[in-house]
């Protein structure tokens, strides 16, 4: 296999087992670096896997249904790997508060369905970054955090 081949085996993984419905964060000790940075629009940036699981852990909570899976096919040049996802999930677990914005009370019913991209960097077969710019206004909107004109 190719190095391109490799890597996209691996965020085929993560997405599926850190991102998808049934979220497993034994994955971040498994392939992600010790010091990854993990960048979304919505939230502030993360470091490390024990930052990295931390975020996961309370977003779950929140959002119990949360889940995020591929809308096209990974795309691999060298050390990394883009990736088009959609996602989403309801909000009815505790309070929420990592959104840049803003919080969410508790178990708000509210509901969020959302798009994005990725781009992931992998060195020695693990994810050293994954950065990602999603459509942040439209899930803030449904979530009630912010109106639009």
């Amino acid at each position: 296999m190719s190095i391109e081949q490799d890597n996209k085996a691996i965020v085929g993984r993560w997405f599926t087992d850190f991102w998808g419905e049934t979220c497993d964060l034994g994955i971040v000790d498994e392939i992600a670096a010790p010091d990854m940075l993990l960048h979304y629009s919505l939230h502030e940036p993360r470091r490390g896997r024990e930052d990295i699981k931390a975020f996961m852990a309370d977003f779950r909570k929140a959002f119990p249904d949360l889940n995020f899976w591929g809308a096209a096919d990974l795309i691999a040049e060298g050390d990394y790997v883009v990736g088009r996802w959609e996602g989403g999930g309801t909000h009815t677990g505790p309070a929420f508060g990592d959104f840049l914005v803003g919080g969410l009370p508790a178990a708000t019913g509210r509901k969020m369905h959302f798009t994005g991209t990725s781009v992931l960097r992998l060195k020695d077969g693990k994810i050293v970054e994954e950065i990602g710019l999603d459509d942040g206004v439209k899930a803030l909107t449904q979530l009630g955090l912010m109106t639009t004109v």
